[in-house]
Protein backbone atom coordinates (compact mmCIF):
# COMPACT_ATOMS: atom_id res chain seq x y z
CA UNK A 1 0.00 0.00 0.00
CA UNK A 2 1.15 3.21 -0.93
CA UNK A 3 2.46 4.72 2.24
CA UNK A 4 0.14 6.83 4.57
CA UNK A 5 1.41 9.65 7.08
CA UNK A 6 -0.68 8.43 9.97
CA UNK A 7 0.41 4.36 10.81
CA UNK A 8 -2.70 4.48 13.12
CA UNK A 9 -5.39 4.42 10.38
CA UNK A 10 -3.81 0.89 9.57
CA UNK A 11 -5.83 -1.66 11.24
CA UNK A 12 -6.34 -5.55 10.67
CA UNK A 13 -8.01 -6.45 13.66
CA UNK A 14 -11.73 -6.03 14.57
CA UNK A 15 -13.04 -2.83 17.07
CA UNK A 16 -15.71 -4.12 19.68
CA UNK A 17 -15.96 -2.60 22.81
CA UNK A 18 -13.37 0.26 22.36
CA UNK A 19 -10.88 -2.48 21.93
CA UNK A 20 -9.05 -4.38 19.15
CA UNK A 21 -9.34 -7.77 18.93
CA UNK A 22 -7.09 -10.26 17.10
CA UNK A 23 -7.50 -13.52 16.19
CA UNK A 24 -4.98 -15.99 14.95
CA UNK A 25 -6.97 -16.96 11.62
CA UNK A 26 -6.43 -14.24 8.91
CA UNK A 27 -7.79 -13.56 5.37
CA UNK A 28 -6.05 -11.31 2.95
CA UNK A 29 -7.11 -7.95 1.65
CA UNK A 30 -5.81 -7.59 -1.93
CA UNK A 31 -5.18 -4.23 -3.92
CA UNK A 32 -7.58 -5.24 -7.28
CA UNK A 33 -5.51 -3.00 -9.67
CA UNK A 34 -2.64 -5.61 -9.03
CA UNK A 35 -3.70 -8.17 -6.95
CA UNK A 36 -1.47 -7.69 -4.61
CA UNK A 37 -1.79 -8.85 -1.28
CA UNK A 38 -2.18 -5.07 1.16
CA UNK A 39 -3.28 -6.74 4.46
CA UNK A 40 -3.81 -9.74 6.33
CA UNK A 41 -6.72 -9.11 8.51
CA UNK A 42 -8.32 -11.16 11.46
CA UNK A 43 -11.45 -13.21 11.01
CA UNK A 44 -13.68 -12.59 12.93
CA UNK A 45 -17.10 -14.72 12.80
CA UNK A 46 -20.26 -15.35 15.13
CA UNK A 47 -18.66 -15.26 18.96
CA UNK A 48 -17.15 -11.85 18.03
CA UNK A 49 -20.38 -10.55 16.28
CA UNK A 50 -22.58 -11.42 19.50
CA UNK A 51 -20.13 -9.94 21.64
CA UNK A 52 -20.45 -6.86 19.89
CA UNK A 53 -24.27 -7.01 19.93
CA UNK A 54 -24.00 -7.74 23.82
CA UNK A 55 -21.28 -4.54 24.02
CA UNK A 56 -23.58 -2.57 21.80
CA UNK A 57 -26.71 -3.18 24.36
CA UNK A 58 -25.10 -2.69 26.94
CA UNK A 59 -23.81 0.73 25.97
CA UNK A 60 -27.31 2.05 24.66
CA UNK A 61 -28.63 3.50 28.22
CA UNK A 62 -25.83 5.42 28.71
CA UNK A 63 -25.32 6.69 24.67
CA UNK A 64 -29.10 6.99 24.63
CA UNK A 65 -29.00 9.20 27.99
CA UNK A 66 -26.70 11.88 26.92
CA UNK A 67 -28.26 14.84 25.82
CA UNK A 68 -28.24 15.47 22.37
CA UNK A 69 -26.06 18.37 22.33
CA UNK A 70 -23.58 16.08 23.54
CA UNK A 71 -23.97 13.20 20.86
CA UNK A 72 -23.60 16.23 18.33
CA UNK A 73 -20.32 17.56 19.41
CA UNK A 74 -18.34 14.25 19.10
CA UNK A 75 -20.09 12.98 15.86
CA UNK A 76 -19.06 16.69 15.06
CA UNK A 77 -15.24 15.42 15.91
CA UNK A 78 -15.63 12.58 14.26
CA UNK A 79 -16.39 14.46 11.56
CA UNK A 80 -13.53 16.93 11.77
CA UNK A 81 -10.91 13.79 12.05
CA UNK A 82 -12.21 12.46 9.16
CA UNK A 83 -11.66 15.56 6.80
CA UNK A 84 -8.36 15.77 8.34
CA UNK A 85 -7.38 12.26 7.16
CA UNK A 86 -8.79 12.85 4.02
CA UNK A 87 -6.02 12.00 1.55
CA UNK A 88 -4.54 8.93 4.03
CA UNK A 89 -8.47 7.59 4.10
CA UNK A 90 -8.39 7.92 0.20
CA UNK A 91 -5.45 5.89 0.01
CA UNK A 92 -6.87 3.15 2.03
CA UNK A 93 -9.83 3.17 0.06
CA UNK A 94 -8.30 3.20 -3.32
CA UNK A 95 -5.95 0.35 -2.35
CA UNK A 96 -8.50 -1.82 -1.37
CA UNK A 97 -11.43 -1.07 -3.48
CA UNK A 98 -9.55 0.62 -6.69
CA UNK A 99 -11.51 3.44 -7.61
CA UNK A 100 -9.07 6.39 -8.66
CA UNK A 101 -7.74 8.47 -5.69
CA UNK A 102 -9.64 11.83 -6.38
CA UNK A 103 -12.90 9.29 -6.74
CA UNK A 104 -11.39 8.21 -3.16
CA UNK A 105 -11.09 11.24 -1.35
CA UNK A 106 -14.42 12.95 -2.70
CA UNK A 107 -15.95 9.77 -1.25
CA UNK A 108 -14.11 10.47 2.10
CA UNK A 109 -16.43 14.30 2.08
CA UNK A 110 -19.18 12.41 1.13
CA UNK A 111 -19.21 9.81 3.88
CA UNK A 112 -17.97 12.80 6.50
CA UNK A 113 -21.16 14.83 5.30
CA UNK A 114 -23.48 12.62 6.50
CA UNK A 115 -21.51 12.70 9.63
CA UNK A 116 -21.60 16.68 9.91
CA UNK A 117 -25.12 16.47 8.66
CA UNK A 118 -26.49 14.17 11.32
CA UNK A 119 -24.08 16.19 14.02
CA UNK A 120 -26.51 18.92 13.54
CA UNK A 121 -29.68 16.97 13.28
CA UNK A 122 -29.80 15.27 16.69
CA UNK A 123 -30.54 18.34 18.60
CA UNK A 124 -33.67 18.31 15.90
CA UNK A 125 -35.63 15.30 17.10
CA UNK A 126 -38.83 17.18 17.93
CA UNK A 127 -42.05 15.26 19.05
CA UNK A 128 -46.17 17.00 19.25
CA UNK A 129 -48.51 17.48 21.16
CA UNK A 130 -52.29 16.60 19.96
CA UNK A 131 -55.45 18.01 21.06
CA UNK A 132 -57.59 15.31 22.80
CA UNK A 133 -60.97 14.40 22.90
CA UNK A 134 -61.47 15.35 26.12
CA UNK A 135 -60.46 18.43 28.46
CA UNK A 136 -59.10 16.37 31.55
CA UNK A 137 -56.90 14.64 29.25
CA UNK A 138 -53.19 15.45 26.86
CA UNK A 139 -51.72 13.54 23.90
CA UNK A 140 -48.50 13.71 23.65
CA UNK A 141 -46.02 12.11 20.84
CA UNK A 142 -41.93 11.96 21.81
CA UNK A 143 -39.63 9.94 19.86
CA UNK A 144 -36.95 7.74 21.48
CA UNK A 145 -33.76 5.42 19.65
CA UNK A 146 -34.65 2.44 18.45
CA UNK A 147 -32.01 0.58 20.08
CA UNK A 148 -29.02 -1.70 18.89
CA UNK A 149 -28.64 -1.05 14.92
CA UNK A 150 -26.87 -3.68 12.91
CA UNK A 151 -25.49 -2.60 9.55
CA UNK A 152 -23.60 -4.74 6.62
CA UNK A 153 -22.32 -2.45 4.08
CA UNK A 154 -20.74 -3.02 0.37
CA UNK A 155 -17.69 -2.72 -1.23
CA UNK A 156 -18.25 -0.62 -3.77
CA UNK A 157 -18.74 2.59 -1.03
CA UNK A 158 -16.54 0.98 1.94
CA UNK A 159 -16.57 4.33 3.60
CA UNK A 160 -19.58 6.39 2.59
CA UNK A 161 -22.37 3.67 2.93
CA UNK A 162 -21.01 2.91 6.75
CA UNK A 163 -21.15 6.75 7.47
CA UNK A 164 -24.48 7.53 6.51
CA UNK A 165 -25.86 4.57 8.17
CA UNK A 166 -24.25 5.28 11.66
CA UNK A 167 -24.03 9.01 11.73
CA UNK A 168 -27.93 8.98 11.55
CA UNK A 169 -28.19 5.74 14.07
CA UNK A 170 -25.77 7.70 16.94
CA UNK A 171 -27.11 10.86 16.23
CA UNK A 172 -30.25 9.68 17.24
CA UNK A 173 -29.07 7.80 20.27
CA UNK A 174 -28.91 4.03 18.95
CA UNK A 175 -25.55 1.69 19.40
CA UNK A 176 -24.16 0.44 16.43
CA UNK A 177 -22.69 -2.33 14.97
CA UNK A 178 -21.18 -2.70 11.14
CA UNK A 179 -19.91 -5.71 9.11
CA UNK A 180 -18.15 -4.71 6.37
CA UNK A 181 -17.49 -6.14 3.20
CA UNK A 182 -14.42 -8.32 3.14
CA UNK A 183 -12.99 -7.69 0.37
CA UNK A 184 -12.61 -3.91 1.57
CA UNK A 185 -12.43 -3.97 5.24
CA UNK A 186 -9.88 -1.69 5.81
CA UNK A 187 -11.44 1.56 4.99
CA UNK A 188 -14.34 0.74 8.12
CA UNK A 189 -11.22 0.04 10.67
CA UNK A 190 -9.44 3.32 9.75
CA UNK A 191 -12.79 5.11 10.36
CA UNK A 192 -13.26 3.32 13.83
CA UNK A 193 -10.03 4.36 14.91
CA UNK A 194 -11.08 8.02 14.78
CA UNK A 195 -14.11 7.37 16.04
CA UNK A 196 -12.47 6.04 18.95
CA UNK A 197 -9.88 9.25 18.85
CA UNK A 198 -13.50 11.92 18.54
CA UNK A 199 -14.18 10.10 22.13
CA UNK A 200 -17.25 7.48 20.75
CA UNK A 201 -17.76 5.28 23.95
CA UNK A 202 -16.98 2.22 24.11
CA UNK A 203 -19.80 -0.33 22.74
CA UNK A 204 -21.59 2.76 20.89
CA UNK A 205 -19.61 1.86 17.97
CA UNK A 206 -18.68 -1.70 16.48
CA UNK A 207 -17.05 -2.73 13.50
CA UNK A 208 -16.62 -6.23 13.18
CA UNK A 209 -14.25 -8.01 10.01
CA UNK A 210 -14.97 -11.65 8.56
CA UNK A 211 -14.76 -13.99 5.84
CA UNK A 212 -18.30 -15.76 7.12
CA UNK A 213 -21.04 -13.81 5.30
CA UNK A 214 -23.65 -16.30 6.09
CA UNK A 215 -23.00 -17.03 9.63
CA UNK A 216 -22.40 -13.19 10.72
CA UNK A 217 -25.63 -11.86 8.58
CA UNK A 218 -27.81 -14.73 10.38
CA UNK A 219 -26.78 -13.26 14.15
CA UNK A 220 -27.04 -9.96 12.80
CA UNK A 221 -30.63 -10.66 11.26
CA UNK A 222 -31.48 -12.49 14.09
CA UNK A 223 -30.28 -11.91 17.41
CA UNK A 224 -32.90 -10.58 19.78
CA UNK A 225 -31.24 -7.98 20.81
CA UNK A 226 -30.37 -6.27 17.68
CA UNK A 227 -33.76 -3.71 17.48
CA UNK A 228 -32.95 -2.20 14.04
CA UNK A 229 -30.70 -4.04 11.05
CA UNK A 230 -29.84 -2.11 7.71
CA UNK A 231 -28.69 -3.34 4.91
CA UNK A 232 -26.86 -2.02 1.20
CA UNK A 233 -26.02 -4.33 -1.21
CA UNK A 234 -27.89 -6.69 -3.92
CA UNK A 235 -32.04 -7.92 -4.35
CA UNK A 236 -31.51 -11.26 -3.69
CA UNK A 237 -29.26 -10.99 -0.49
CA UNK A 238 -31.70 -8.61 0.94
CA UNK A 239 -34.35 -10.36 0.43
CA UNK A 240 -32.86 -13.49 1.93
CA UNK A 241 -32.16 -10.91 5.17
CA UNK A 242 -35.62 -9.56 5.34
CA UNK A 243 -36.98 -13.34 6.27
CA UNK A 244 -34.33 -13.83 8.45
CA UNK A 245 -35.44 -9.95 9.95
CA UNK A 246 -39.10 -11.49 10.48
CA UNK A 247 -37.84 -14.10 13.02
CA UNK A 248 -37.91 -10.92 15.64
CA UNK A 249 -39.73 -8.49 13.71
CA UNK A 250 -37.23 -6.17 13.45
CA UNK A 251 -37.58 -2.51 11.96
CA UNK A 252 -35.58 -3.20 8.35
CA UNK A 253 -34.22 -0.51 6.16
CA UNK A 254 -32.85 -2.17 2.84
CA UNK A 255 -30.81 0.10 -0.44
CA UNK A 256 -30.97 -2.53 -3.20
CA UNK A 257 -30.23 -2.35 -6.81
CA UNK A 258 -30.93 -0.57 -9.17
CA UNK A 259 -31.67 -0.15 -12.64
CA UNK A 260 -31.35 3.30 -13.47
CA UNK A 261 -32.65 5.00 -16.72
CA UNK A 262 -30.81 7.99 -18.30
CA UNK A 263 -33.61 9.90 -20.59
CA UNK A 264 -32.56 12.11 -23.79
CA UNK A 265 -34.70 13.86 -25.35
CA UNK A 266 -34.72 15.99 -28.57
CA UNK A 267 -34.99 19.00 -27.02
CA UNK A 268 -32.35 18.42 -24.66
CA UNK A 269 -29.07 20.52 -23.85
CA UNK A 270 -26.90 17.41 -25.51
CA UNK A 271 -23.34 18.57 -24.33
CA UNK A 272 -24.47 18.70 -20.51
CA UNK A 273 -26.74 14.98 -21.37
CA UNK A 274 -23.49 13.58 -22.28
CA UNK A 275 -21.40 14.97 -19.47
CA UNK A 276 -24.41 13.88 -17.13
CA UNK A 277 -24.18 9.90 -18.73
CA UNK A 278 -20.00 10.01 -18.79
CA UNK A 279 -20.19 10.82 -15.20
CA UNK A 280 -23.21 8.61 -14.07
CA UNK A 281 -22.48 5.81 -16.13
CA UNK A 282 -18.71 5.47 -15.90
CA UNK A 283 -17.73 6.64 -12.21
CA UNK A 284 -16.05 4.17 -10.12
CA UNK A 285 -15.73 1.68 -13.14
CA UNK A 286 -19.60 1.53 -13.35
CA UNK A 287 -19.74 -0.02 -10.09
CA UNK A 288 -22.50 2.19 -7.96
CA UNK A 289 -26.23 1.30 -7.27
CA UNK A 290 -27.43 4.47 -9.15
CA UNK A 291 -25.30 4.80 -11.92
CA UNK A 292 -27.23 4.84 -15.15
CA UNK A 293 -27.83 1.58 -16.59
CA UNK A 294 -30.01 1.88 -19.51
CA UNK A 295 -29.76 4.89 -21.54
CA UNK A 296 -32.85 5.98 -23.99
CA UNK A 297 -32.66 8.69 -26.35
CA UNK A 298 -34.89 10.09 -28.76
CA UNK A 299 -34.27 9.06 -32.34
CA UNK A 300 -33.87 12.32 -33.66
CA UNK A 301 -30.84 12.89 -31.52
CA UNK A 302 -29.23 9.74 -31.18
CA UNK A 303 -26.86 9.78 -33.55
CA UNK A 304 -25.49 13.19 -32.32
CA UNK A 305 -25.29 11.53 -29.00
CA UNK A 306 -23.63 8.45 -29.72
CA UNK A 307 -21.22 10.39 -31.39
CA UNK A 308 -20.50 12.59 -28.56
CA UNK A 309 -20.51 10.14 -25.88
CA UNK A 310 -18.05 7.88 -27.82
CA UNK A 311 -15.74 10.91 -28.25
CA UNK A 312 -15.88 11.30 -24.30
CA UNK A 313 -15.38 7.83 -23.74
CA UNK A 314 -12.24 7.33 -25.71
CA UNK A 315 -10.51 9.93 -23.79
CA UNK A 316 -11.12 8.20 -20.46
CA UNK A 317 -7.54 7.06 -19.06
CA UNK A 318 -7.88 3.28 -17.30
CA UNK A 319 -5.38 1.91 -15.05
CA UNK A 320 -4.22 2.13 -11.58
CA UNK A 321 -6.38 4.33 -9.21
CA UNK A 322 -3.02 5.48 -7.15
CA UNK A 323 -1.69 7.14 -10.74
CA UNK A 324 -2.13 10.62 -11.09
CA UNK A 325 -4.47 11.30 -13.72
CA UNK A 326 -6.16 8.04 -14.04
CA UNK A 327 -10.44 8.24 -14.26
CA UNK A 328 -11.77 4.49 -14.58
CA UNK A 329 -10.04 2.10 -12.10
CA UNK A 330 -10.26 -1.67 -11.73
CA UNK A 331 -13.19 -3.75 -11.35
CA UNK A 332 -13.43 -5.64 -7.81
CA UNK A 333 -12.62 -8.88 -8.90
CA UNK A 334 -12.06 -11.23 -11.83
CA UNK A 335 -15.42 -12.23 -11.29
CA UNK A 336 -17.34 -9.02 -11.72
CA UNK A 337 -15.29 -8.39 -15.10
CA UNK A 338 -16.41 -11.89 -16.41
CA UNK A 339 -20.25 -11.06 -15.43
CA UNK A 340 -20.13 -7.80 -17.31
CA UNK A 341 -18.58 -9.27 -20.56
CA UNK A 342 -21.56 -12.37 -20.11
CA UNK A 343 -24.30 -9.41 -20.61
CA UNK A 344 -22.46 -7.97 -23.31
CA UNK A 345 -21.78 -11.54 -25.02
CA UNK A 346 -25.47 -12.47 -24.46
CA UNK A 347 -26.70 -9.13 -25.75
CA UNK A 348 -24.53 -9.00 -28.82
CA UNK A 349 -25.95 -12.16 -30.02
CA UNK A 350 -29.94 -10.99 -29.77
CA UNK A 351 -28.58 -8.13 -32.36
CA UNK A 352 -27.05 -5.67 -29.91
CA UNK A 353 -23.70 -3.82 -31.68
CA UNK A 354 -20.61 -3.03 -29.33
CA UNK A 355 -19.18 0.48 -31.09
CA UNK A 356 -16.72 0.83 -28.70
CA UNK A 357 -14.70 -1.59 -26.22
CA UNK A 358 -16.54 -4.33 -25.03
CA UNK A 359 -12.87 -6.25 -24.31
CA UNK A 360 -10.55 -7.26 -21.30
CA UNK A 361 -8.42 -3.70 -20.67
CA UNK A 362 -4.94 -4.44 -21.05
CA UNK A 363 -4.25 -2.91 -17.93
CA UNK A 364 -4.68 -5.63 -16.13
CA UNK A 365 -6.89 -8.87 -15.69
CA UNK A 366 -9.66 -6.80 -13.29
CA UNK A 367 -9.90 -4.35 -15.97
CA UNK A 368 -12.70 -3.92 -18.42
CA UNK A 369 -12.44 -1.34 -21.41
CA UNK A 370 -15.14 1.36 -21.36
CA UNK A 371 -17.88 0.39 -23.61
CA UNK A 372 -20.72 1.47 -25.72
CA UNK A 373 -23.30 -0.67 -27.26
CA UNK A 374 -26.31 0.38 -29.57
CA UNK A 375 -28.69 -0.82 -30.98
CA UNK A 376 -30.16 -2.10 -27.64
CA UNK A 377 -33.87 -3.27 -26.98
CA UNK A 378 -34.81 -2.77 -23.20
CA UNK A 379 -35.31 -6.58 -23.03
CA UNK A 380 -31.87 -7.40 -23.81
CA UNK A 381 -29.54 -8.76 -20.71
CA UNK A 382 -27.74 -5.89 -20.76
CA UNK A 383 -30.53 -4.21 -20.37
CA UNK A 384 -32.63 -6.08 -17.99
CA UNK A 385 -30.21 -6.86 -15.78
CA UNK A 386 -27.89 -4.59 -12.95
CA UNK A 387 -24.68 -4.24 -15.15
CA UNK A 388 -22.03 -2.94 -12.37
CA UNK A 389 -19.22 -2.01 -14.71
CA UNK A 390 -18.45 0.38 -17.37
CA UNK A 391 -20.86 -0.36 -20.37
CA UNK A 392 -23.61 2.46 -21.89
CA UNK A 393 -26.35 0.57 -23.57
CA UNK A 394 -27.90 3.18 -25.69
CA UNK A 395 -31.75 2.10 -26.58
CA UNK A 396 -33.86 4.63 -29.34
CA UNK A 397 -37.51 5.99 -28.51
CA UNK A 398 -40.00 7.77 -30.42
CA UNK A 399 -42.14 9.63 -27.50
CA UNK A 400 -42.78 10.57 -24.33
CA UNK A 401 -45.52 8.12 -23.47
CA UNK A 402 -43.21 5.26 -24.77
CA UNK A 403 -40.18 6.14 -23.01
CA UNK A 404 -42.11 6.47 -19.08
CA UNK A 405 -43.16 2.94 -20.08
CA UNK A 406 -39.97 1.62 -20.97
CA UNK A 407 -37.82 3.28 -17.66
CA UNK A 408 -40.97 1.94 -15.69
CA UNK A 409 -40.61 -1.68 -17.51
CA UNK A 410 -38.37 -3.05 -14.35
CA UNK A 411 -38.49 -4.21 -10.66
CA UNK A 412 -35.99 -1.81 -9.55
CA UNK A 413 -36.96 1.57 -8.61
CA UNK A 414 -34.01 3.43 -7.45
CA UNK A 415 -32.16 6.51 -9.36
CA UNK A 416 -33.56 7.69 -12.78
CA UNK A 417 -32.36 10.53 -14.33
CA UNK A 418 -33.15 12.46 -17.79
CA UNK A 419 -32.99 15.69 -19.83
CA UNK A 420 -34.96 18.15 -21.45
CA UNK A 421 -35.87 21.90 -21.37
CA UNK A 422 -39.80 21.80 -21.25
CA UNK A 423 -41.11 22.83 -18.47
CA UNK A 424 -44.09 20.80 -18.62
CA UNK A 425 -42.16 17.62 -19.82
CA UNK A 426 -40.18 18.12 -16.64
CA UNK A 427 -43.22 17.77 -14.28
CA UNK A 428 -44.89 14.82 -16.59
CA UNK A 429 -41.87 12.90 -16.64
CA UNK A 430 -40.77 13.39 -12.84
CA UNK A 431 -44.16 12.43 -11.63
CA UNK A 432 -44.41 9.76 -13.95
CA UNK A 433 -40.98 7.20 -13.28
CA UNK A 434 -41.91 5.34 -10.68
CA UNK A 435 -38.02 5.58 -8.82
CA UNK A 436 -37.23 6.98 -5.74
CA UNK A 437 -34.39 9.52 -6.67
CA UNK A 438 -34.94 11.38 -10.08
CA UNK A 439 -32.01 13.27 -11.64
CA UNK A 440 -33.16 16.35 -14.00
CA UNK A 441 -30.67 17.81 -16.13
CA UNK A 442 -28.23 16.05 -14.03
CA UNK A 443 -26.19 13.25 -13.97
CA UNK A 444 -24.64 13.23 -9.99
CA UNK A 445 -28.23 13.15 -7.28
CA UNK A 446 -26.92 11.92 -3.87
CA UNK A 447 -25.95 14.42 -1.30
CA UNK A 448 -26.45 14.80 2.88
CA UNK A 449 -29.18 17.01 2.62
CA UNK A 450 -31.36 14.78 0.27
CA UNK A 451 -33.00 11.40 1.13
CA UNK A 452 -31.37 8.61 -0.39
CA UNK A 453 -33.49 5.63 -1.26
CA UNK A 454 -35.63 3.35 -4.02
CA UNK A 455 -38.99 2.12 -3.94
CA UNK A 456 -40.37 -1.52 -5.40
CA UNK A 457 -37.53 -4.10 -5.35
CA UNK A 458 -34.81 -1.39 -4.66
CA UNK A 459 -35.68 -1.26 -1.47
CA UNK A 460 -37.18 0.65 1.38
CA UNK A 461 -36.23 3.54 4.08
CA UNK A 462 -34.22 6.46 3.34
CA UNK A 463 -30.47 7.80 4.25
CA UNK A 464 -30.03 11.77 4.98
CA UNK A 465 -32.20 14.60 5.09
CA UNK A 466 -34.25 15.34 8.11
CA UNK A 467 -35.90 11.68 7.08
CA UNK A 468 -32.67 10.08 7.93
CA UNK A 469 -33.21 9.79 11.63
CA UNK A 470 -36.88 8.37 10.87
CA UNK A 471 -35.34 4.72 10.52
CA UNK A 472 -33.89 4.84 14.10
CA UNK A 473 -36.55 6.24 16.00
CA UNK A 474 -39.98 4.65 17.88
CA UNK A 475 -42.45 6.73 18.02
CA UNK A 476 -44.12 6.82 21.76
CA UNK A 477 -48.04 8.25 22.26
CA UNK A 478 -48.50 9.72 26.37
CA UNK A 479 -51.96 9.66 26.97
CA UNK A 480 -51.90 12.28 30.28
CA UNK A 481 -55.66 11.69 32.13
CA UNK A 482 -57.16 13.00 34.95
CA UNK A 483 -55.75 16.69 34.45
CA UNK A 484 -59.30 18.64 35.75
CA UNK A 485 -59.24 16.30 39.22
Amino acid sequence: MQRVSDDRLLKNDSYINGDWLSSGEKFSVSNPASGEIIARVSNAGISETELAIESAKKAFPAWSAMSANERARILHKWFELLMQHQHDLGIILTSEQGKPLAEAKGEIAYGAAFIEWFSEEAKRVYGDTIPAPSGDKRIVVIKQPIGVVAAITPWNFPNAMMARKAAAALAAGCTFIVRPASQTPLSALAMAELADQAGIPAGVFNVVVGEDASGMGKVLSQHPDVTKFTFTGSTPVGKLLISQCASTVKRVSMELGGNAPFIVFDDADIDAAVQGALISKYRNAGQTCVCTNRIFVHEKVIQAFTDKLMTEVKNLSVGDGLTEGVEIGPMISQQACDDVLKLIRASEKLGASTVLGGQPHIAGENYLQPTIMTGVKNDMPIASNEIFGPVSAIIPFRDEAEVIAMANDTEYGLAAYFYSRDIGRIWRVAEGLAFGMVGINEGIISNAAAPFGGVKQSGNGREGSKYGLDDYLEIKYLCMGGLNS
